[in-house]
């Protein structure tokens, strides 16, 4: 099951991209692998050389005082994490999640360094899907 968080590639430019393991009880993986979890305003923080997901939400059925946006725990190498905090303070980049998977029985998080996006940057981005998507239309019509 894949859950991809399509406003990251809009907001953000996406460079390099890590697989992290994600902290999580019984009812959020059931909830993952029926498709029902949303990554669209979330991002990751590294806080004491932990990292985090932070505002994704997952809601879970069932289960009472829950909080679907609770901050959960990722499982990274502390190598991994060195790398990301010391990329993310020099170039001055977040880390977004971009999509969420099942590995076998294990759910995976894939996470990116990213870049946030400017106004005309985005309105670019705009044009440029507009004019494939209507070259796409004009061959569809030839053939």
């Amino acid at each position: 099951m894949k859950i991809i968080n399509k406003k990251a590639k809009f907001n953000y430019i996406l460079f390099e991209k890590f697989e992290a393991g994600v902290s999580l009880t019984g009812a959020e993986v059931k909830a993952i692998k029926t498709a029902r979890a949303d990554l669209s305003n979330s991002y990751v923080k590294i806080i004491r050389d932990e990292a985090y997901l932070v505002n994704a939400n997952i809601p879970a059925d069932g289960v009472q005082n829950y909080n679907p946006t609770r901050s959960r725990k990722l499982l990274l190498h502390r190598a991994e994490l060195v790398s990301l905090s010391t990329k993310m303070k020099q170039k001055k980049l977040t880390l977004v999640p971009v999509k969420v998977y099942t590995k076998g029985r294990l759910v995976k998080l894939e996470i990116a360094l990213a870049k946030a996006k400017r106004k005309f940057e985005k309105k670019e981005s705009i044009k440029k899907k507009d004019i494939e998507r209507e070259i796409a239309q004009q061959l569809r019509s030839r053939y």
